[in-house]
């Protein structure tokens, strides 16, 4: 579903009373000029937020913009700073198609493995091991800003990638991480009550849920990167498209509390 991304730019200009809002860079798709933005919070732990990689996954971008102010006052309660990046694709988002208006992919392409001498994968297979890993410097034009923004700072305590799967059918989350497990059953189990959790389901011709409903898979995304920086929980989140706005917004809020919640252990915080 198109978006006004305008619009959606003056809502995030309207949060500059409640965070530093930055355009990190611009980007032109179609003839259109385009902001990208960065909401900074500050803090004693952080928090990094991606949303907005794919253009018909409308419901990260939606719930950042819609729910900043309580997501802030959340954060704020236990010291934890937020670093957000609401809608990486604006062009994707206004047009409500998966890649940008040039047809680029924007998700991925933030690092390459090595797996033998001279030879680069931007994904492992299962098990795969590698010589190792490099920053890649290629890639759409929305992709190389965010990353050249994302790497200017300290890996953070947690990393939260907010996408939606708008290809498998009916209601039902699912998520992709890395870290520990036992940390996330708690939001898969909250999420339960808006949508069906996918438990040891195939969502893709590589990927089963585990009976939790997550995945391990090093795919070259900013969520792999983030492990690779040894950033101790990054997750992306999925709602299928098919799951209704409000249950969508629901189960995005329960991952980004849970996570500013995991962001701010150590600091006193419970």
């Amino acid at each position: 579903m198109p978006h006004n991304y305008q619009e959606y730019a003056r809502r995030i200009r309207a949060y500059a009373d409640l965070a530093e809002v930055n355009e990190y860079a611009r980007v032109v798709e179609g003839g259109v000029e385009y902001p990208l933005f960065r909401l900074t919070v500050p803090g004693e732990r952080w928090l990094v937020i991606t949303s907005g990689f794919h253009g018909e996954e409308p419901a990260g971008p939606l719930t950042l913009c819609q729910y900043f102010e309580d997501i802030v006052t959340y954060a704020r309660e236990r010291r934890v700073g937020l670093r957000v990046y609401p809608c990486i694709n604006p062009s994707g988002f206004e047009d409500g198609t998966r890649y940008n208006r040039s047809g680029e992919k924007p998700n991925n392409d933030f690092l390459r493995y090595e797996t033998a001498p001279g030879v680069w994968k931007g994904e492992l297979n299962r098990g795969e091991s590698f010589l190792r890993w490099a920053l890649y410097e290629g890639g759409p034009k929305e992709t190389r800003a965010v990353r050249s923004d994302i790497v200017r700072y300290p890996a953070p305590d947690a990393a939260l990638d907010i996408h939606q799967d708008n290809y498998l059918p009916g209601s039902a989350t699912y998520a992709y991480t890395f870290g520990d497990k036992s940390a996330y059953r708690p939001f898969m189990e909250a999420a339960s009550a808006y949508a069906r959790v996918m438990r040891e389901e195939k969502v893709d011709e590589v990927n089963r849920t585990d009976p939790d409903g997550l995945i391990e898979y090093n795919d070259g995304s900013v969520t792999d990167y983030f492990l690779r920086c040894g950033v101790p929980y990054a997750t992306a989140l999925e709602t299928t498209t098919r799951t209704p706005l409000e249950a969508s917004h629901a189960i995005n809020l329960i991952w980004i509390r849970g996570f500013i919640d995991l962001a701010a252990r150590g600091s006193g915080s419970t």
